[in-house]
């Protein structure tokens, strides 16, 4: 699941996660982060928290609005854990925008730019390590361009745009406008996707290895039975199995 967000004010006050890892992303502006690990700090523009929520975690997420800062917005995207990892600890691994390596296809002065927030493209590896095959890019089309992105054999991938005009495949016409979503073929003979793009696109590409497992999801909780959300839910209200420490 990707929400694109904009948050004046308000934000997500404490709420808990177990089962899934969160993403958020920060396009501009501001977020303040803190739960009931102990955990907090500040998300800027152009910075990533990797959230792995595991067996249980508690945790408040609001804008920093101030004078001469921009609206928060960004992209929270939320990956299911296998099976075997839905009750790790809660873990973070959070990098500031200087922290998140570049790639460039056609070099530095050439028209496309990928942030590799996890996996690796044009040799270039983040240093993101999350539970499970998950690679996240985000694609910025400086100058009208094209590259092939290599993606692992049957992997579910899709691209979300917020500016520009994206086109896949080489011999394909129909260029895809801002705010959607293209969701690619996952055939185990594909080993990429070729993307072209106006100037000014930018997008995120987002590949996932597919697990083989059932998704049963309840509000902020993602496990693979009823059994287990129902227990879940009793963890949650008599604040125990992660729980205990609650904001």
């Amino acid at each position: 699941m990707l929400d694109h967000f904009a948050v004046a004010q308000g934000g997500f006050p404490d709420h808990p996660h177990r089962g899934q890892a969160t993403v958020t992303y920060m396009l501009q502006g501001k977020s303040q982060h803190e739960d009931s690990a102990g955990h907090k700090g500040v998300i800027e523009t152009g910075g990533v928290q990797w959230m792995t929520a595991g067996k249980g975690i508690i945790h408040a997420e609001m804008p920093v609005i101030e004078p001469g800062l921009p609206e928060p917005r960004g992209l929270q995207l939320w990956i299911d854990l296998p099976k075997e990892h839905k009750l790790v600890e809660p873990t973070y691994q959070e990098l500031g925008a200087a922290g998140i390596p570049t790639a460039y296809p056609e070099g530095e002065d050439g028209p496309i730019n990928i942030k590799v927030i996890s996996g690796k493209s044009f040799g270039v590896e983040s240093p993101v390590k999350p539970l499970g095959g998950c690679w996240y890019f985000h694609v910025t089309f400086v100058r009208a361009g094209r590259f092939f992105q290599e993606i692992p054999a049957g992997w579910t991938s899709f691209i979300y745009s917020w500016k520009g005009s994206v086109t896949v495949g080489e011999d394909s016409n129909l260029p895809v406008d801002a705010f959607h979503t293209i969701v690619l073929t996952a055939n185990k003979e594909e080993t990429g996707v070729s993307i072209s793009a106006t100037e000014g696109t930018e997008f995120v590409l987002v590949a996932g290895e597919p697990l083989d497992q059932t998704v049963f999801q309840y509000g902020p909780f993602v496990m693979t039975t009823r059994e287990e959300i129902q227990k879940t839910l009793i963890d949650y209200q008599t604040g125990r199995n992660g729980f205990e420490k609650g904001m």
